[in-house]
């Protein structure tokens, strides 16, 4: 495995653990850990083994209920909080410290000024059952509430609300939502 690859392995599992694991930690590994685990190690291969570890990825989607393709672009330390419904367009780019609830989803948009695929700055909340879609910008310590509709871009500093989506700004909007930064 490429140095790399560790690296962003090890930082995925920092958000949520003191490194290295203790035997009780290795014993009862979440799922979703060994989903973003996976996910990293296909993200960085090529040829026949980026297949067979796409295929793996598959198997453990029926299980988990995640659905992040190999293409996915991510930064270190992303976080999923529990199994369920997790989908991101393949075309996504996610920064670094991103936060994902169960029931995001994340998508594209095949028509108008927004056509395209969501960019996701870096410590970046997305809560329980939140969508966005479209070629759209989410700027860095952004609070995107459950349940949210974003359509549009969001600028640095700000928390999103509702359907439509409302921004309001608010410096720190991340604050006690991202813990353990990497």
């Amino acid at each position: 495995m490429k140095k790399q690859t560790k690296q962003l392995i090890e930082s995925d599992l920092r958000r949520v653990y003191d490194l290295p694991l203790t035997a009780k930690q290795r014993f009862f590994f979440p799922l979703q850990m060994k989903y973003l685990k996976l996910w990293r190690k296909a993200s960085a291969a090529s040829g026949l083994s980026r297949t067979l570890l796409s295929l793996k990825l598959e198997r453990l989607s029926e299980r988990t209920q995640i659905q992040i393709p190999p293409e996915v672009k991510a930064g270190p330390g992303l976080y999923i909080g529990h199994l369920g419904r997790v989908i991101i367009h393949p075309d996504t780019v996610l920064g670094s410290n991103v936060n994902l609830s169960t029931g995001v989803t994340i998508g594209q948009t095949n028509r108008g000024s927004r056509k395209g695929v969501p960019v996701i700055g870096d410590r970046v909340w997305i809560g329980t059952n939140a969508v966005i879609v479209g070629g759209i910008t989410i700027g860095n310590d952004v609070l995107i509430a459950p349940g949210a509709y974003v359509t549009s871009d969001v600028p640095d500093h700000s928390v999103v609300i509702g359907n439509p989506a409302v921004i309001r700004p608010r410096e720190n909007a991340t604050e006690g939502y991202i813990n353990r930064q990497v």
